[in-house]
């Protein structure tokens, strides 16, 4: 027999699945490593605690970004059969850019606590950047997919990683959009586009396309 399928270039989902799942559980945990006690004066605990807000805004922004990531990632490989080496390299790009987060995450949360206007602008174009780059990584993913049907389970519609590029795409276009928003206009703008782009890929996790035919069944 011959064709990628003997030639040991394909294999199952198993230890790509196992070892994003690895990858994702320590971003988690480096997430929360910039959580710390505050250095004030006896007495002080409770406006040390509020002062570090924007480390808490920061972590939530980013947990709730690996949380969907995880998510999604969870949900397309729920609908591959079985992968190769090009599909391998493009998961290895997602997991290379989601564990960038903590950087940014911390960069973020102190310049916001410096109360550096200028550091504060830099800061969030950096954590946008980053989101742009982890996006970039979903788009690269999709498309492989898209291009390569027969990694796909054949349950799948043939239209469904097509039209996932959309949702990646968007995330670039908000991201980068907010990077210059923060910049330009005020950092606050940009923490809330962090906080609202990982909601609204949680919510669209199962796929715009199979959600847009949920709603047209509906309707």
């Amino acid at each position: 027999m011959t064709g990628p399928e003997s030639d040991g270039s394909r294999s199952d989902t198993a230890r790509a699945v196992a070892f994003s799942d690895a990858i994702f559980a320590i971003v988690i945990t480096l997430l929360v490593l910039d959580l710390r006690v505050p250095n004030v004066p006896p007495g002080h605990l409770l406006s040390g605690l509020l002062a570090q807000w924007p480390a808490y805004a920061a972590y939530v922004a980013s947990y709730l970004y690996v949380a969907v990531v995880w998510l999604n990632h969870k949900a397309a490989y729920h609908r591959i059969r079985e992968t190769d080496r090009g599909l391998h390299w493009a998961n290895l790009f997602v997991l290379f850019s989601t564990a960038l987060l903590p950087f940014p995450t911390v960069v973020l949360s102190h310049a916001l606590q410096e109360h550096n206007r200028l550091d504060q602008r830099i800061a969030v174009v950096f954590y946008a950047l980053v989101g742009a780059v982890l996006c970039a990584s979903w788009l690269a993913f999709h498309h492989y997919l898209a291009r390569h049907g027969d990694l796909v389970a054949e349950r799948v519609d043939d239209r469904f990683f097509p039209a996932e590029r959309v949702r990646p795409l968007v995330g670039v276009v908000l991201y980068v959009a907010a990077g210059l928003l923060g910049y330009l206009v005020a950092p606050l703008i940009s923490l809330a586009i962090f906080l609202v782009l990982p909601v609204f890929y949680g919510v669209t996790s199962a796929g715009l396309y199979q959600l847009g035919s949920r709603t047209g069944r509906r309707g």
